[in-house]
């Protein structure tokens, strides 16, 4: 056991500033629907570079808005990546249609090109992109196949503030992007989610039905509590506190993430010289990453044990995470639902066995990248898997 402060995975990085902002939202009349909101969502957009940003109640909640909103249900299939949160599957599910999932790139974690273009069918209605850790996808290859298939690009941003392809912000890549607020990820708003898009039609009926399909809303009644429902639609709206939280955190995004990059870039360079640990770059071809951690890839033969590794690592006081411990469809919901078997998605799996997400975001303090590098090089010294009499006798 270590005797120094215990380092998080993660941390949400608030002072008195989002007090204050909350205590002014506190000390008024309006709680939802309110000019707080309306403020976060145009400086969002601005930063994205989108017409629009929508505000909704969590990441999850701007997938399945969107997916319903665009008549995506049953009938039709949604394909997405093996390596993901549940979430990216669950929007499409709980809309009625069937994810179709694919495996993902060794090199990158994210959707392999090639195994979306083989998973097409004419029931293709979209494709969920989700770039992962915060890199994104090859959309030079993905977004034609998707066009010519007549499905529509919806990107999973929950890592992803701040990451680029080309010109071009995750979040304006495909027709919409979906964001986390999570208190963990690059900026937070204690919780909810942001849907930005430059399709005006898509936002106008975004806004409609996050709040139950309402026609009109309650600023814009003629008279007060009549209304009527001309649509499907969720309660998925954001509260005045959480867009409060969420405009104070953009403020202080650029330190964010010039700590992150900075935190990503030392820790990779330590951890180099470990020939056991892989890093994923964070720039590949036209994409360029956000930064959320940094992913320490052991070997596929299993040489490494990630979990002694993880619980070395955890005794040293260094917090980690894992990103994502089983691929969505070997999860048991899925696999029993769709009847998938292990081994067919290698690179997810791989993944999930063998990796350590570690640290980089701006609650490390100094030395504490330091602390991350040594105690990742003692970790895999004791994660080594010893060889057993059987497999020496094999080699011999």
């Amino acid at each position: 056991m270590t005797s120094k402060p215990f380092i998080p995975f993660g941390r949400p990085m608030l002072d008195d500033a989002e007090v204050r902002a909350v205590s002014e939202v506190l000390s008024g009349t309006t709680l939802v629907h309110g000019p707080m909101t309306h403020a976060f969502e145009e400086r969002f957009a601005e930063r994205v570079g989108t017409r629009h940003a929508i505000s909704v109640s969590s990441c999850t909640a701007g997938l399945n808005l969107t997916l319903l909103v665009r008549d995506v249900g049953a009938g039709s299939e949604v394909v997405v990546p093996a390596m993901t949160h549940v979430a990216t599957a669950h929007s499409a599910e709980a809309c009625g249609a069937k994810p179709v999932f694919v495996d993902v790139e060794a090199h990158t974690g994210n959707l392999d090109p090639d195994a979306f273009a083989a998973a097409i069918s004419p029931r293709t209605a979209a494709v969920t992109v989700v770039h992962y850790l915060g890199l994104p996808c090859d959309m030079d290859r993905i977004a034609p196949v998707a066009a010519a298939a007549g499905a529509f690009v919806l990107e999973d941003c929950a890592l992803a503030v701040d990451a680029a392809f080309g010109d071009k912000k995750a979040g304006a890549l495909g027709l919409a992007g979906c964001f986390s607020f999570y208190p963990v990820k690059h900026m937070t708003a204690a919780e909810g989610g942001m849907i930005t898009t430059d399709d005006d039609r898509l936002a106008a009926a975004l806004l409609h039905r996050r709040a139950f399909g309402y026609d009109r809303s309650p600023d814009k009644r003629q008279k007060p509590g009549i209304y009527d429902v001309t649509g499907l639609g969720l309660n998925a709206r954001m509260n005045e506190v959480q867009a409060a939280i969420g405009a104070v955190q953009l403020s202080k995004l650029d330190g964010f993430q010039k700590a992150r990059a900075e935190n990503y870039r030392a820790l990779r360079e330590g951890l180099a010289e470990v020939a056991e640990i892989t890093v994923f770059n964070s720039v590949v071809g036209k994409a360029r990453s956000s930064h959320y951690c940094l992913n320490a890839v052991l070997p596929r033969d299993g040489s490494i044990d990630r979990d002694v590794a993880a619980a070395s690592l955890k005794a040293a006081g260094i917090g980690t995470s894992v990103h994502y411990p089983v691929p969505v469809p070997l999860l048991s919901y899925y696999r029993e639902k769709y009847q998938f078997r292990t081994g067919q998605f290698p690179v997810a799996e791989w993944i999930a066995n063998q990796t350590i997400s570690l640290p980089v975001g701006p609650h490390l303090a100094d030395g504490d990248a330091e602390r991350i590098i040594e105690a990742v090089r003692a970790a895999v010294v004791e994660a080594r898997v010893k060889p057993t009499r059987q497999t020496m006798d094999a080699h011999t």
